[in-house]
């Protein structure tokens, strides 16, 4: 009988160990790219989080489900190329000229305010390649906020979730 109390609460603490997951502080926000009235295929657009000293950390969403055309996307596909993480933020078809998609991106609350940013790269088959179409430091106030595009990407709009 002593033994079968020991076996339960070590058992019981094991489990408790190994289920323990920490707390993520994130939070989701959703995120409408409007697009430009360009003429051709539709954009394949990563949207990146980017350290202080402006490095990839990490991948937030992948506009455009054909993998052949990443490496369109050239300093994203520098950085993820070479690591070929699997990504579960890829959101299907690529979004063509005067069209808008609306997808939302979870981002680590200890990144704001921390001279973090956000990199929006956009690329189109047998067009240009916009590395900072839309490039944001990443703020309590900006994650609320529009910001105009340089290419194919007219403006973004972030709201965050609740």
């Amino acid at each position: 009988m002593k033994n079968t109390k020991a076996l339960v609460l070590i058992l019981t603490l094991t489990l408790g160990l190994v289920s323990f997951r920490p707390f993520k502080d994130v939070t989701k926000y959703k995120c409408m790219i409007q697009m430009t009235n360009y003429t051709g295929e539709g954009a394949y657009i990563v949207i990146s989080l980017l350290n202080p000293e402006g490095e990839y950390v990490e991948t937030l969403n992948v506009i455009g489900d054909d993998d052949e055309w990443y490496n369109t996307v050239e300093s994203w596909w520098d950085f993820y190329g070479k690591k070929r993480n699997n990504i579960d933020a890829i959101t299907g078809a690529t979004v063509s000229g005067g069209e808008r998609t609306i997808n939302v991106i979870e981002i680590d609350n200890d990144k704001l305010d921390k001279g973090y940013k956000l990199r929006f790269e956009s690329a189109v088959e047998d067009q240009e390649y916009y590395e900072s179409d839309v490039e944001l430091e990443l703020t309590s106030a900006n994650v609320k906020s529009k910001v105009e595009g340089k290419g194919f990407i007219r403006y973004i709009r972030m709201m965050p979730q609740k």
